[in-house]
């Protein structure tokens, strides 16, 4: 049986563009504030570069300073530790989430669907499994930023329990970004986390933040614009459980099949 309340914390950060030990000196900074408070800690898209297309001079092997940081992250602040970097694997690169853990075991999760507005599918290489990953029997399911336009892939099939989004989503697609949020909520009937940044990247875009927790019921819980911002709440699996009884509308879904 899931635990009944899990602790999120949300970090939305003004990126250093494609300066790594920036960025991984701000988190130790952010993520050593946050102490044992949390189970969970969500970061942004691509949080040690900023969404860039460098991949060939920024990509890191599995061994690389950014994991070891995730789990020291992880292990100091006794949570999960969840946000993409750009990684590369068989000479391919990918935009890669890690789910670490507190014991320095990890899952990853590959962006399915690639920006082809800003080439990101020319540069990297789609990932093609989603993750389902448990955190104190809660099932999660975390994707990444375009993902959010396509809900055919973050359809709850799986019966998860939290859904989560890092990002990197430009201020001017801000309407977008709360809109579908609120909507993977309300269809999927689960607990919704956006986390994206804030601040101006490298190639003039802003990004307006608005990271949000959106509940079961479409209710927007949490939202933080313009701002960098820590937020920890609680989350009940009770609540949830009792409105998707209630309003069992998940068993009148459509069946199909993802080719």
């Amino acid at each position: 049986m899931p635990t009944e309340k899990i602790r999120v914390t949300q970090l939305q950060a003004d990126l250093h563009w494609e300066d790594k030990p920036a960025n991984l000196r701000m988190f130790d900074e952010k993520i050593a504030a946050i102490g044992n408070t949390s189970d969970l800690i969500v970061l942004p898209e691509m949080f040690t570069t900023g969404f860039s297309m460098n991949a060939a001079a920024l990509a890191e092997p599995m061994d690389s300073a950014t994991l070891q940081h995730l789990s020291k992250w992880a292990a100091a602040s006794e949570a999960v530790v969840t946000g993409s970097f750009i990684a590369v694997e068989n000479d391919h690169f990918f935009n890669r989430l890690v789910w670490m853990q507190p014991d320095g075991n990890y899952h990853t999760y590959d962006k399915r669907h690639l920006f082809t507005l800003a080439d990101e599918h020319l540069t990297y290489t789609a990932g093609a499994e989603k993750l389902i990953v448990e955190l104190m029997g809660w099932k999660v399911c975390p994707l990444i930023c375009y993902d959010l336009r396509f809900p055919v892939w973050s359809r709850n099939t799986e019966a998860y329990d939290l859904l989560l989004y890092v990002a990197n989503f430009p201020a001017k697609r801000s309407a977008a970004w709360k809109s579908l949020l609120t909507a993977r909520a309300i269809e999927n009937q689960v607990y919704t986390i956006g986390v994206n940044r804030v601040g101006t990247d490298g190639k003039g875009h802003y990004y307006s933040g608005d990271s949000c927790l959106v509940d079961f019921e479409g209710r927007v819980l949490y939202r933080a614009s313009h701002i960098e911002d820590c937020f920890t709440t609680d989350l009940s699996y009770s609540a949830q459980l009792e409105f998707r009884q209630r309003f069992a509308f998940l068993a009148d879904r459509d069946d199909f099949s993802i080719v």
